[in-house]
């Protein structure tokens, strides 16, 4: 008997409009995808929550230890880093972090009208600090579109739940400085011998100029190009001012 109900199910499923079947067969893939969507969204701000208020770990922080790859870190409140590094960093980086709320629409619109221009994209990629702190966190270091695209709708959601202060605090302490090298104060030591909180404007321009770049750009050992770059955004974060009041 339970083959002869079986084989009428069968059957019946056999009779059943295309369409029926295909309808079936999308709700419990939607119900699927949404499944899904669900819990990387707790996960999401879980994780958001959490680092408002822990020290985080990056994804390629986190590949490193996977592969065994040793990691220097050493996390430091923003009140523990010269604040020469952190205007810096902001000169060199996002000078309009303050003014925006997550994503530079003014920089990432000019951006794309240069794109238009070039057959092979564009030449920057108009990412705020907020946009690299949520790559930084959540998503993967190579270039993509999908990558890019993911990134505006993250660093929107940091900026709405973090403070400035907190959003540059942990780049200042995820962002890479060499290889396995990660974090302000581990940088500091590592080139300059110092911590993060008794560097001096050359040495906090060098290393925020190193970050486009930081396997090939040494601040310790800086090329020409580098100490030219180095001494333009020295000038720039001393004049700063009320470009980066949020971060009191």
């Amino acid at each position: 008997m339970p083959h002869r109900a079986g084989s009428v199910k069968a059957q019946a499923m056999a009779f059943l409009p295309f369409s029926r079947l295909f309808s079936i067969r999308s709700g419990r893939f939607a119900r699927f995808v949404f499944g899904v969507l669900l819990t990387l969204g707790l996960v999401l701000g879980s994780l958001l929550v959490a680092y408002r208020f822990l020290a985080p770990v990056s994804t390629l922080m986190a590949w490193h230890e996977i592969k065994g790859d040793e990691v220097d870190r050493h996390y430091q409140p923003l009140a523990r880093i010269a604040p020469i590094l952190a205007a810096s960093v902001i000169a060199s980086e996002d000078a309009r972090f303050c003014q925006h709320h997550g994503v530079d629409w003014q920089s990432l619109s000019e951006v794309m009208d240069k794109a238009k221009a070039r057959a092979d994209g564009p030449s920057r990629g108009a990412s705020t600090i907020t946009m690299q702190t949520a790559k930084n966190l959540f998503l993967w270091p190579s270039r993509s579109v999908l990558r890019k695209t993911l990134e505006i709708p993250l660093a929107l959601l940091i900026d709405a739940v973090w403070p400035k202060r907190r959003i540059l605090e942990i780049y200042l302490n995820i962002a890479e400085w060499g290889d396995g090298l990660f974090g302000a104060e581990a940088a500091a030591r590592h080139y300059f011998g110092k911590s993060a909180d008794a560097l001096d404007r050359r040495e906090a321009a060098l290393l925020a100029t190193a970050l486009p770049n930081p396997m090939r750009r040494n601040p310790a050992s800086p090329t020409r190009l580098h100490r030219l770059l180095a001494a333009r955004i020295a000038a720039r974060a001393g004049a700063m001012g009320a470009d980066i009041t949020c971060l009191k």
